[in-house]
This record gives structure tokens, sequence and C-alpha cells, in this order.
């Protein structure tokens, strides 16, 4: 079965940090662009930060830069997004996705032009005193 799953979401206090992870099963990740995308109520989904599979080029939202770092660990078919500094504008339920490399940038996946191949299910972060 090919999916993607989140984990590491929570309830965060303001200034904490939280590491999700994006685990895939039934296929490896090596060969796709990931992306974390989140969305909070009422409002629309939007892209986080996304990272490359070929150089590990990432992109970031201006409004997480400097706060949130993705990564990839191919050996463990995991890519992870560390969010420091958490606000509570931040909470949302958060996604990773999967796009084919092919004929796309980072920044593309991120902007959410083109279309992804797979999502996961979301993870809720909920920052808050």
């Amino acid at each position: 079965q090919v999916q993607l799953v989140e984990s590491g979401g929570g309830l965060v206090q303001p200034g904490g940090s939280l590491r999700l992870s994006c685990a895939a099963s039934g296929f490896t990740l090596d060969y796709y662009a990931i992306g974390w995308f989140r969305q909070a109520p009422g409002k629309e989904r939007e892209g986080v930060s996304c990272i490359s599979s070929s150089d590990g080029s990432t992109y970031y939202a201006d409004s997480v830069k400097g706060r949130f770092t993705i990564s990839r660990d191919n050996a463990k078919n995991t890519v992870y997004l560390q969010m420091n500094s958490l606000k509570p504008e931040d909470t949302a339920v958060y996604y990773c996705a999967a796009r084919d490399p092919l004929g796309t940038t980072v920044q593309a996946m991120c902007v959410m032009k083109g279309r992804d191949d797979y999502w996961g299910q979301g993870t809720q972060v909920t920052v808050s005193s």
C-alpha cells in the first residue's frame, strides 16, 4: 500500500519546538521532491517548506524562514520538519506530499503550482499557552 504518514504533531507553548516526520511506505522517497504544507481553520492550504530529491535544495515560506528546517533521511525513507520558535499562528494541520521532480522545482511545489503524487493524512500542531 502506497502512503505517506505524518507524525510528531501536538500541543506546544509559544516559543517551543516540534519535529514532524513524514514516512513513506510502498515506495521510496529518494526519487521524489517532498513538501510540507499546512492548513489552518478557515484558511487555504499553504506551502511551508519543500526539498528536492536531486541536490537537496530547499524552499521556505517567508513566514517560517529562520525557524523551520526541512531535511530528508533517504535511508529511513523519511522527511523531517524541525519547527523552532513556534508561534500561535503556526497552529494548523500539517501535511506532507511527494511529487515527481521531472519538470518542476521545489519553489513551484511549495507555491502549489502543479500536481502532487501522494499526500499524507495530516498531523495537528497547536501552539498555545
